[in-house]
Formats: structure tokens, sequence, C-alpha cells
């Protein structure tokens, strides 16, 4: 993000904080500084180096937010987050209570992913079957938000908003014949709407796809969104004011914080491949996954972690946390629920029960 830009997005939140907005900036720009710092004239393929010009660009790109927003006499703290923070249940809930007290002390907290030890962002990777819960500050921003309950998420991009183009058509917005404008409204995003999305920015990982689908997880808090030009003067004001400025994204369905977690913050340590019969009580009748819908388990994970429930075709089904270990778990499949009385005793008698399942739309 351009210093020039920084400034004035500074400015734009300083008038809504002191309407007595509670605010949280999810920031990006932290290697680009560094690499000037650093003398890079092109963005390193070395990922040590990479890691390198973030750990040189936060404390610019930092120094930028303090001396600002100390200008306007507002407070505000760093916070640099790795995926653990979120896939650890405990950690998850301790960020929210710092965000939520700093909140309440007035000070803005500043958000970025610390990318001198986590490489979600500056390296997509799956290791080891777990793969990253967010790759992008769009999926960090979406993710704080469903944590903390938020009203609105603001998205800001280098585009006016979504763009009602049909998936066939290839030709960038400014190139299009006729008038085009984004669309004003999304009530919900489904997958039309998720074709009219445009592929990842060159400038950055995060496309309007990736917007679309942190968006969406930011909607399960029941809060709105808005995706909206970052270059558009007094922007976020503007858009608290109602003006119709970017596109906006109403919340269709709100579900409870630990579900939140287990569908979008966890880290799945492992996956669980279920039949027709499971899929079919999982989806229809919102059931716990008992063994004898079980086909098999896959990787070592332990009690309490949260798994990928997949049915036979590979299609996900949901997520879970689950009541056995993989080791514990092998022997039990495909076995009715008397018969697990029999082996486990007064030990539970379903794989993951309803209310540890989170089923995907």
């Amino acid at each position: 993000m351009a210093v020039e830009r920084i400034h004035s997005l500074i400015e734009d939140l300083s008038v809504l904080y002191r309407r007595g907005l509670q605010l949280i900036v999810v920031t990006s720009g932290a290697i680009s500084m560094g690499m000037e710092h650093l003398g890079f004239r092109e963005k390193p393929e070395f990922l040590p180096d990479k890691q390198a010009c973030a750990a040189v660009g936060q404390v610019r790109l930092m120094s930028v937010y303090e001396q600002a927003f100390a200008q306007r006499s507002i407070k505000v703290a760093q916070i640099l987050l790795t995926e653990d923070d979120f896939a650890s249940r405990l950690r998850y809930l301790n960020l929210r209570n710092t965000l939520a007290r700093l909140l309440e002390h007035g000070v803005i907290p500043v958000i970025n992913e610390n990318d001198t030890v986590s490489t979600s962002e500056i390296e997509a990777s799956i290791d080891g079957g777990r793969k990253s819960i967010f790759g992008d500050n769009d999926r960090l921003s979406a993710l704080v938000m469903s944590k903390l309950g938020a009203d609105l998420l603001v998205l800001l991009s280098d585009v006016d908003g979504l763009y009602p183009l049909k998936p066939e058509d290839r030709t960038p917005p400014a190139q299009a014949s006729g008038p085009l404008k984004p669309l004003g409204l999304v009530e919900e995003i489904n997958a039309d709407v998720e074709a009219m999305a445009r592929g990842a920015s060159a400038r950055g990982r995060g496309g309007m796809l990736s917007k679309l689908r942190s968006i969406k997880v930011a909607l399960e808090s029941g809060g709105h969104a808005v995706i909206a030009n970052g270059s558009t003067l007094r922007v976020v004001e503007r858009i608290l004011n109602g003006e119709e400025i970017g596109t906006i994204f109403l919340p269709r369905r709100k579900i409870p914080s630990r579900k939140r977690w287990i569908a979008h913050a966890s880290a799945p340590s492992g996956r669980v491949v279920v039949n027709a019969g499971a899929r079919q009580a999982l989806v229809d009748r919102q059931s716990s996954l008992l063994f004898a819908g079980v086909v098999k388990v896959e990787n070592d994970f332990k009690r309490g972690d949260v798994v990928t429930i997949v049915d036979e075709a590979n299609v996900e089904v949901g997520r879970g946390i689950v009541n056995y270990s993989a080791r514990d778990a092998q022997p039990l499949l495909g076995k009715r629920s008397s018969e697990i009385a029999a082996i486990a005793g007064d030990d539970y008698e379903e794989l993951i029960t309803r209310d540890n399942i989170v089923l995907t739309e």
C-alpha cells in the first residue's frame, strides 16, 4: 500500500473515530516497504529475502500509522498474527479479549500477518494435510471480523466493486464496451456471483474471488461487507454516510462463534470419509456423525482436533471436532452404536457430535 494512500485512509478513519466508532485496521505493505529500504528493485523470489523485507518493512509501515494517528491524538497498537493464533481455540479467544480491551481503551488495532515467521500469505502451500487458513489480508480481516462480530467489513481494492461480467467475458472493465458499473447490492454470494470474480491481481494474491470468499466468512457473524476502491476520496466515511459507493453484501445466516471457528479459523488436522447414508443424515437431518457411516480416516489427528468431512467422491460436506483420535477411531469404523458401547464403554458413540459439526454451504 502506498504511503500516500495510508495517510488518506488515516484521515478518513480519524473522522469516524471522533464520531465514536470502534475501528480495526488490517493492513498490508510490509514487504514492499522493506524492499525499498533493502534495495530490492523487484520482489525477491527467495523466501528468506521476502521475510527479511517483511521484518524491515513492518517497522517502517507501523511507524507511518503510529505517527499519522498520533498527530490526530489517536493511539494505535500493532498486532502481528500467524495461523496458530486462529488454529488454536485458546489463542483465538485470547485474541478476541485483547482486541476488545484495546477498543475499550480507545486504541485502534493495526493488524498484519507476521510474515517473518508465517509464510501463508507470501507462500501458499499445503503441508502435511494442513491447509493454510488465511493466505491474504482479505481472509485475515474476515476472520478478525468474525471473531469480534463487527458490524461492517470494508475491503479496499483497486476497482470500484464487483462488476457484473459474464464468466466467458474476459474483457477488463476499463475496456468493456458501453458504461459498466459495479453492482450496488449483492444479497447472496452464490455460484453466479462467484463467476463474476476475476483472477488474482498481478500485484498481489488477493483477487476478487478471494474477496468474495472472505466476505462469506465475515457475513456469518451477522454484519455487512463492502468492496470499494481505496483511491476514492474519504471512501470509508462516505460508505458509512450511506453513499452508494462500491458493492455492499448482505448477511444471509448467522452462526455461533464456536461454529465460526470450526468452519473458518481452525486448521483441519485430518479427513474423515463418509458414505452416502451418513452424508444424507448430516445434510438432511443435521445429525451426529456415527461410526457406522465412516468409511476411513486420514492423517494422524488427535481427540479434540478439527477434521474435514468428505464424501466418497471427495466432496467436502463440512468440518467437525472429533471425539476420538485417528488411531482410536480406526477399529470402530463401520460399527453400529451398540457395538461401540461394548468396545468403548462409557465413551462417545459418535465420532463427531452434531453440536461440533458445521456443514459446508
